[in-house]
């Protein structure tokens, strides 16, 4: 239905706050844009009409404060769509280019959208994305809080679409790929043990950023807007059906206890380089928004042909507003910081030791308890660990990824590393203050081998995405058990069993926050293809089919989740003590023999103990990564009468756990643990504690 375009007089309205805000009886239009001459506020009867149903040029006199150009439209409100174009001397080359409002809470016009045609010089108003006026207070939250923070934090990293874009996912035909689909599938989320829900993109990006003809960018990693839920992940497609649909998801997910974070992209936008799109951002002020070279030419820290001006202090004060609109209005409850990296340059592209806008994030009270997490690195190798302000950052730790890797296929010189980053990576950090907390550990994401492929593969197998296998690392670290790819021999199946479960154990079993990425625990493959970022098809979709379903690989998954939840010592956020000459601690190291780890560069064997005398509970994990089966000597039991069998990724599934209520104590002596293999025993006064 055409929206009914208000035909009142404008009037002068304010330059605060910035973008469109209902206000009275109409809507406060501000926009930035340094240098413009005029400014017309164009109106729109849909989000596919091909003309604006009234332009409102802004009276240079009267709407301009500074570089702020605002207007107040009487009898404007909710739903309306609209866009800006910009003129003047320093605007001459995006001239005729409809722009989005980079305050902007809503978009649509995914259907008519042309990115060649935003490429082009000349009127770009009949293809044009467009903003949606949203009035917050018009949703009813009912009651919806946030989860209260979990002892032990289990983040479960997910493409929105790809959850549930699989026919067999459950959810009916209409919500499949949506928000609303997620929520359809909550529970799978809540029995899998996980605490928090980490979305890859969420907010509106550029879908026809492609490689090649037949692609997609399906990831998301390409913003036309930091405000906007994507409009192509919701199954309600009118001008605001996606933020409320939005929001009903984030109430689901709230209900299942289960907390939200966003996956967010303030590095890079999708106008890409200088023969990119003109979409928002390079139509107001490309100086304002974007770094630049000593040439002035575009600065690429990204990979992505620019790289945001990050620390200026109109596009800090939008990404402020931007998570706080996210926060406040969508109840969203953390952030993880694409290519973090970037966000602490300077002007001139240089590394800053202390970045104004992670500072401001750290320190914004509207952000106050909200989770902050960094990829701490770019991709010209500026690398934040150990640098990021204060306590409230917290990391992705690739050295947990690169080492657990690099131990279990059996490389040499690990044995100290992977202590390192089992007690939680406290070697990395600049300081110890903000706890383990602050490491999140992870053997798979998004980016790299998925946990099937993992184990599968040696070599990345790209050629879909079009660009002739370049694309996505080299340094994968992966191990194909001894065949490359399917169709494997039993022996090398039974051993990808274990080493599927051996990753798990060790990254539940270590201190830090664990991220599981979606779909490892059905034992998803992306047959080889390490960056399948282009590909809206099974390589990314999640096979639900219970044919498909590793139903054995997900028993253990719920398992050993549940059984780490209930550890005491990874429950604490604090850095563990060493037992060692100064007495007993939280952690003592061993080796096949009692508190004598091997540390040679050929060792592939270790064991520890954690202790909580408190609870009072002691764990034991052997780990062998070697060829041969191995007798560990675990320290005499002394909670309990006995050390009881929990896990030994050697036996066949299923199985694979023992409750520790029923876990059968084992004789005193040596154990003996398989070639590629964990094995896990418990000693507690009071098993029922787990």
């Amino acid at each position: 239905m055409p929206l009914e375009i208000p035909a009142s007089a404008p009037g002068r309205g304010h330059p605060s706050p910035p973008g469109a805000t209902p206000a009275g009886d109409g809507v406060n239009f501000s926009l930035h844009t340094p240098g413009a001459s005029s400014v017309d506020l164009m109106l729109f009867a849909s989000s596919t009409a091909a003309t604006a149903a009234r332009i409102v040029p802004l009276d240079p006199r009267r709407n301009r404060t500074d570089d702020w150009w605002h207007v107040h439209l009487p009898a404007c409100g909710h739903g309306q769509v609209y866009a800006w174009k910009v003129f003047g001397e320093l605007h001459d080359a995006t001239a005729g280019k409809v722009l989005l409002d980079p305050w902007g809470r809503a978009v649509t016009g995914l259907d008519i959208y042309d990115r060649a045609a935003a490429r082009r010089p000349g009127d770009s108003t009949a293809t044009a994305l467009r903003s949606v006026v949203v009035d917050p207070d018009l949703y009813d939250w009912a009651g919806d809080t946030r989860p209260p923070a979990p002892k032990r934090e289990i983040v479960y990293e997910m493409h929105v679409a790809a959850f549930t874009r699989h026919p067999a996912s459950g959810v009916d035909a209409a919500h499949r790929g949506t928000f609303a689909g997620v929520a359809g599938r909550a529970d799978h989320l809540r029995d899998l043990g996980i605490t928090t829900v980490e979305l890859m993109p969420v907010a509106c990006f550029d879908p026809q950023d492609a490689p090649a003809e037949g692609l997609v960018n399906y990831w998301g990693y390409s913003p036309v807007s930091w405000f906007a839920p994507h409009p192509g992940w919701a199954a309600d497609r009118s001008a605001t059906g996606p933020v409320d649909e939005f929001r009903d998801m984030v109430k689901a997910l709230h209900l299942a206890g289960l907390q939200v974070m966003l996956d967010v992209v303030f590095n890079h936008t999708a106008e890409a380089d200088a023969d990119g799109p003109v979409l928002c951002w390079r139509g107001l002020s490309p100086r304002t928004w974007y770094l630049h070279d000593p040439e002035d030419e575009l600065a690429d820290f990204t990979g992505c042909g620019n790289t945001v001006n990050a620390n200026d202090a109109v596009v800090r004060r939008n990404i402020v507003d931007a998570l706080c609109w996210w926060t406040e209005h969508m109840h969203v409850d953390g952030f993880r910081f694409d290519l973090a990296g970037a966000l602490a340059r300077d002007r001139d592209g240089k590394p800053l030791a202390r970045p104004p806008l992670l500072e401001d994030l750290a320190t914004e009270p509207r952000l106050a308890g909200v989770r902050l997490v960094a990829e701490p690195w770019d991709a010209a190798g500026h690398h934040l660990v150990g640098h990021l302000p204060g306590d409230r950052w917290a990391f992705w730790n690739d050295r947990f990824r690169d080492d657990v890797r690099g131990f279990l296929r059996g490389d040499a010189d690990r044995i100290e590393s992977l202590m390192a980053r089992i007690v939680g990576s406290v070697d990395l950090l600049g300081s110890p203050v903000g706890g383990p907390r602050q490491v999140v550990n992870f053997f798979a994401c998004h980016d790299g081998f998925c946990l099937a492929d993992l184990v599968s593969y040696d070599r990345k197998y790209n050629q879909d995405n079009g660009e002739d296998n370049r694309d996505g690392s080299n340094h994968n670290l992966s191990w194909n058990c001894g065949h490359e790819g399917p169709d494997a021999p039993a022996t090398v199946l039974a051993l990808r069993r274990r080493q599927q479960r051996n990753f798990l154990c060790l990254l539940l079993l270590s201190h830090g926050t664990p991220l599981l990425l979606a779909g490892d625990e059905l034992g998803h493959t992306r047959r080889g293809n390490n960056n399948p970022w282009c590909q809206d098809n099974e390589l990314n979709w999640l096979n639900w089919d219970p044919d498909a379903v590793d139903a054995d690989l997900l028993r253990f998954y719920r398992e050993i989740i549940a059984f780490s939840r209930g550890v005491a010592l990874l429950q604490q956020n604090r850095f563990w003590r060493a037992t060692g000459a100064d007495g007993p601690g939280d952690i003592s190291w061993h080796g096949r023999v009692p508190s004598k780890p091997d540390w040679r560069p050929g060792s592939r064997q270790l064991a520890y103990t954690l202790e909580d005398t408190v609870a009072p509970q002691r764990i034991h994990v052997m780990l062998n990564a070697g060829e041969e089966p191995i007798l560990f000597t675990p320290p005499p039991a002394r909670l309990g009468s006995a050390w009881s069998l929990i896990v030994d990724t050697g036996r066949e599934a299923p199985g694979d756990i023992q409750p520790p209520v029923s876990a059968p104590p084992l004789p005193a002596g040596p154990v003996e643990v398989g070639s590629h293999t964990v094995v896990v025993l418990l000693d507690a006064a009071e098993v029922h504690l787990l």
